[in-house]
């Protein structure tokens, strides 16, 4: 094992050197007895616990049942904190420090003597972020989903994270709610650990990594709080062992298979849009081609399944009583070539033992053949305003503005957007085509998810509930509306977005798959003479690493030089 290196052999007490004396020195100074770990798997569980991180609240607690399991096992955990990135509280995003993440695990991994790890997260950049690092440090390791909290109540209503915040705010807005019957939202929203149960990012990417076969079958939407997240926890406890012991690591799970698999759950599932940047960062450091042509592919194969908000009705405790991830698997792989189920995955079985006996017992699932919608839930554009790509989730929009031509009103900030756009001088109208800019990777910086853009409380007091909202930020998969995102490359990087004007007309096509700003070729030539890059939002520290490395949205947003082959070697621990 390569804990061995550090410690020498437990028949040995002299094997191994000077370091190895030193290292058994100081694990005695640790408390440990030579019996408990000399010889045995040494098991990383990275945990992304904090006092300031709702969705992982638990993770504490659960950390002790993984180890209860690892130990169970024949092996011995070693908890680690890791960066928290709290999506409630992070600012301006916690997208700016998911690679910083990524690079702690990583480097984790290689510098302390472990053999395998267990991957504790769930608030939606922790899982990419955890993978990425798991991805290129190469050795075993699997993920423990923090799980969602319980549904929400408000006078008899059941309410959904994000989802309903956005809602009941635009109703706030308009005059429609008090600030009493606001104060009662707010307490009655969130009331449990574990991270939003709609279909939101962090249940769209704990749900593609328990599709990827990096979790164990039907652990991505168990509850945070109920008693089989506790027995979840220990049984990865002991699984991870076996994973050490059999040499199962990332790159042999996380094929391309597994890839096209995550995305047709993702999209199967209503998913949310920033999964197809996390996938595709994911991917890169594997090596596994992996682009925004493929999600459109196959969204364009696989339905809708899911009838989870916001695209649907339910939530996510409903989708789990129902089944769970499991119960929608089955029902996708009734769908010829949808799903790859001989390939391999952590559970040490093939990807059909996911899903071979799974039943629905709820209407948060559907058949395959009752979908809730007969595409995919995200559609990738393309045109001269997004020459690398944009993304739209259409099924939350509203459908008559799917195929749109209008004026924009551009903004240059989400500080200018926040401060004007009540300003009846802008003439905002339903017709309008609201841009944002200045919100990208470089820009924002970290792509905030700013793309939700506010409608004018004008128009939402006469009934205007959404517009064509066009910008280089993400947004919540909470979120909902007309919302195209992602547009690449982004203003800041010198993208045709840069060089939109208020008044110009936009078209909207998504049944064209297509962006497109209808500026004579001529006249934009002429603004792009004009036009002059922006100064660096940061010019030091990590801002300012981030800025020089990161890559655009449709390359995953990843460092360049993290995405990339070359020599990292492992330290030598003598």
């Amino acid at each position: 094992m390569r804990s061995a290196a550090w410690f020498g052999s437990p028949d040995d007490v002299t094997g191994g050197g000077l370091r190895a004396f030193s290292h058994r020195s100081r694990m005695r100074q640790l408390g440990y007895l030579p019996e408990e770990h000399l010889g045995k798997p040494v098991i990383a569980i990275l945990n992304t616990w904090s006092d300031i991180n709702p969705c992982h609240m638990h993770l504490r607690e659960r950390a002790e049942q993984v180890k209860r399991g690892v130990w169970q096992a024949g092996g011995f955990p070693l908890e680690f904190p890791v960066a928290t990135l709290s999506e409630t509280f992070q600012k301006p995003t916690p997208m700016l420090y998911r690679n910083l993440l990524s690079m702690e695990t990583e480097e984790l991994l290689r510098s302390y003597p472990v053999d395998g790890a267990v991957l504790m997260g769930g608030c939606d950049k922790t899982i990419p972020a955890l993978l990425m690092g798991a991805a290129s440090a190469g050795l075993p390791a699997l993920v423990v989903p923090s799980g969602p909290m319980l549904r929400g109540h408000h006078r008899g209503k059941t309410l959904g994270s994000g989802t309903d915040l956005w809602a009941y705010w635009d109703e706030f807005r308009a005059g429609r709610i008090s600030e009493c019957e606001m104060s009662q939202v707010e307490c009655g929203l969130a009331r449990s650990p574990g991270h939003c149960m709609t279909m939101g990012t962090a249940s769209t990417m704990t749900a593609a990594a328990e599709a990827m076969g990096m979790a164990l079958p039907g652990s991505s939407a168990i509850p945070a709080v109920d008693s089989a997240h506790h027995r979840m926890a220990a049984a990865a406890g002991l699984r991870i062992v076996g994973l050490v012991e059999e040499d199962i690591t990332p790159a042999a799970v996380m094929t391309r298979e597994a890839f096209e698999d995550a995305a047709a759950t993702v999209l199967s599932l209503g998913g949310s849009t920033n999964a197809l940047i996390h996938l595709i960062a994911v991917a890169g450091r594997l090596g596994v081609p992996f682009s925004l042509e493929d999600f459109d592919a196959i969204g364009r194969r696989v339905p809708v399944l899911a009838d989870v908000r916001p695209v649907g009705a339910h939530l996510m405790e409903d989708f789990y009583y129902a089944g769970g991830l499991p119960s929608l698997l089955r029902q996708l792989n009734e769908i010829p070539g949808a799903l790859h189920p001989d390939r391999p995955t952590v559970a040490g079985h093939s990807f059909a033992g996911y899903f071979a006996d799974a039943e629905i017992h709820g209407p948060a699932i559907r058949r395959h053949d009752d979908a809730l919608y007969e595409e995919g839930g995200v559609t990738v554009l393309h045109g001269n305003l997004a020459p690398g790509g944009a993304v739209i989730k259409h099924l939350a929009a509203a459908p008559e503005l799917l195929r749109h031509t209008g004026p924009a009103v551009v903004f240059d900030s989400y500080t200018q957007l926040r401060e004007g756009i009540d300003d009846p001088a802008h003439a905002i109208t339903k017709d309008t085509v609201l841009v944002l800019r200045g919100a990208g990777p470089l820009g924002g910086p970290g792509m905030p998810e700013y793309g939700m853009l506010p409608i004018p409380a004008y128009l939402l007091e006469k009934g205007v509930t959404d517009l064509v909202r066009i910008s280089d930020a993400r947004m919540s998969g909470t979120s909902y509306g007309t919302c195209v995102l992602h547009i690449a490359p982004e203003s800041h990087a010198g993208g045709p977005l840069a060089l939109v004007r208020t008044g110009d007309l936009i078209t909207l096509d998504v049944q064209q798959r297509l962006l497109q700003l209808n500026v004579d070729p001529a006249e934009l030539a002429e603004r792009r003479l004009a036009w002059r890059p922006p100064e660096p939002v940061s010019t030091r520290g990590y801002g300012a690493l981030y800025s020089e490395h990161v890559t655009q949205a449709d390359q995953g947003c990843d460092f360049d030089f993290l995405a990339s082959p070359g020599l990292n070697p492992v330290p030598d621990p003598h």
